[in-house]
């Protein structure tokens, strides 16, 4: 696996990530509230792999922010781009990172 290929799709991966939201909190991407677990690029680059969370078991938005979660992975030379959501660990307010609570005056 080239490294500078890795590292260009995970560098826009993550950048389009940024404007996926939730919108329970429209302010703040997902990735930025910490919902997303991992992101993986499998099969030669050729492949992501995003594991995310909700903020609920029960979220209303579930499919729309898997689908807008997958569709962020699909950037140039992707040809399969997976949203893989897990409950384990379930998310919670120790999750989001100190610049964001702070930024949204959580502390």
């Amino acid at each position: 696996m080239n490294s500078e290929e890795h590292n260009r799709i995970l560098g826009e991966v993550v950048k389009n990530l940024e404007q996926v939201y939730d919108p329970e909190i429209p302010s703040v991407s997902v990735i930025h509230l910490g919902l997303i677990y991992d992101i993986e690029i499998l099969e030669d680059n050729t492949v992501v792999k995003i594991t995310h969370t909700l903020t609920s078991a029960f979220c209303p938005m579930a499919d729309e922010i898997n689908t807008n979660i997958k569709n962020a992975g699909m950037v140039e030379g992707i040809k399969e781009s997976i949203a893989n959501c897990t409950f384990s660990p379930p998310f919670n307010m120790d999750m989001v990172p100190e610049e964001t609570k702070l930024a949204l005056g959580w502390l």
